[in-house]
């Protein structure tokens, strides 16, 4: 791992990202890089029923909050490099949602912070999520999965 601190980038709002980009910034031509994984998650259909997904957030709380759950995953694995950009507003269906992404020595270092993130932001990030079916009925405000807190539970007490 480099002597220096990892490069840590947080983006919150409403506009779309360059997948591409994000990724090859974190590479950047630091030939000690020897991983970088990723993890694009887009708005689903959900067969046919949703018209779009509606995010809220507060500005400020969101990205402190992501910073949180980045900057524990920095102590826990030796990163280069860090991204998380997350949208917030009305996504329609295959459009992207959110990105992590990791750089560091070894693909194991990136893919655990890579998952630990993601599964961190589906738990603590402050976004609110309200469907707007298809079929223009009201929609509803989405609840937390159990499935996401167990995922993020089986964090505890385990190491990097």
């Amino acid at each position: 791992m480099a002597a220096t601190e990892p490069r840590i980038i947080v983006r919150v709002g409403p506009d779309d990202f360059d997948v591409g980009a994000e990724i090859d910034a974190l590479q950047a031509g630091d030939p000690a890089v020897g991983a970088v994984t990723s993890f694009v998650g887009y708005c689903r259909d959900e067969g046919g029923r949703l018209a779009a997904l509606e995010l809220e957030y507060y500005p400020g709380m969101a990205e402190a909050e992501i910073g949180r759950v980045v900057n524990e995953a920095v102590a826990r694995w030796p990163l280069y490099a860090i991204t998380v950009v997350h949208r917030g507003g009305r996504i329609k269906p295959g459009e992207r949602i959110v990105l992590v992404a990791v750089s560091s020595s070894h693909r194991d270092a990136a893919f655990a912070a890579c998952d630990y993130v993601m599964d961190f932001l589906k738990t603590r990030a402050p976004f609110w999520k309200k469907e707007h079916p298809a079929d223009r009925s009201e929609g509803g405000w989405v609840e937390a999965k159990a499935h996401d807190d167990a995922r993020a539970e089986r964090w505890k007490g385990e190491k990097g």
